[in-house]
């Protein structure tokens, strides 16, 4: 249906992002925005703030018994995070 240089809007609009190196951001955007889907609304509301830097999760929370308990899944919370992005977005994670 679609001629040699035509594509969907959705194609084009992913190629443009990929060109300006956005994609990669738009995808750990996701990847933060789903932080409360993965881990659920209790450790949600003890989270402060959260971002990456170099596929490093920061996350900085306002309960010490939290922060001890995620600490202790660390390997299996990077786990699902990659899984719930479909590809290695996080290599390690940081709890503050």
């Amino acid at each position: 249906m679609y001629g040699k240089n035509e594509m969907t809007l959705g194609e084009a609009i992913r190629a443009y992002l990929k060109a300006m190196g956005l994609d990669k951001k738009l995808k750990e955007r996701n990847l933060v925005n789903s932080w409360e889907e993965v881990l659920g609304k209790s450790v949600a509301s003890a989270t402060s703030k959260i971002y990456i830097q170099k596929q490093v999760l920061f996350v900085h929370l306002n309960s010490s018994v939290v922060r001890h308990q995620l600490q202790m899944m660390k390997s299996g919370i990077v786990d699902a995070l990659n899984r719930k992005a479909g590809e290695i977005l996080i290599r390690d994670i940081v709890f503050k």
